[in-house]
């Protein structure tokens, strides 16, 4: 199944309801595509990189002392998730990257610093539908390293428990496609 490698406090904030939506230009082997979505569901697989207290809003904070304290075993990844999209848009438009904050735990000012990673290039904005699903420890291989968005493991998931309801997800997403129309 394909998986999106992010921060594992972002995925932690998607498992618990505090995020719907991800920005994303695409890693560093993709600068010429730019971020693609190659799937519309796929596992969420977390990375420890680049994550900081700077990069994250302070409510959220807690998140990212969770999972820097809590890493996983040497030589595996847990996998704990699984996303499908519900809505994209290519942001250009600074004021509807701003309009987005109440989407997503990321602060200002690594908006900013991502925005002006290749600023030719638009902002991805993914509105997502996440499953928490049982833990699944996967062990690691050379070809998921790199700065890549999109890994394909050896795990088919199909089935999991909706983080928010139907009613709290439809709202959400009414007020995205309101946004980025």
């Amino acid at each position: 199944m394909e998986s999106l490698k992010e921060w594992a406090t972002v995925i932690k904030a998607l498992e618990n309801g505090k995020q719907t939506v991800l920005l994303r230009k695409g890693g560093i082997l993709e600068i010429a595509s730019g971020f693609k979505i190659e799937s519309n569901k796929f596992l969420l697989y977390p990375t420890w990189e680049h994550q900081e207290f700077h990069h994250i809003k302070p409510e959220f904070h807690n998140f990212l002392e969770d999972v820097k304290s809590n890493p996983p075993q040497e030589g595996f990844n847990i996998i704990t998730s699984f996303a499908e999209v519900l809505g994209e848009a290519d942001i250009s438009s600074e004021k509807i990257i701003e309009e987005l904050s109440p989407f997503h735990i990321w602060s200002d000012s690594y908006i900013k610093e991502r925005r002006n990673w290749k600023p030719e290039k638009p902002m991805k904005a993914i509105f997502l539908r996440v499953y928490k699903i049982p833990e699944r420890k996967i062990s690691l291989k050379p070809e998921y390293q790199g700065c890549k968005s999109w890994i394909n493991i050896n795990e088919e998931i199909l089935e999991g428990q909706s983080v928010l309801n139907s009613e709290e997800i439809q709202s959400s997403l009414e007020k995205f496609k309101e946004i980025t129309k």
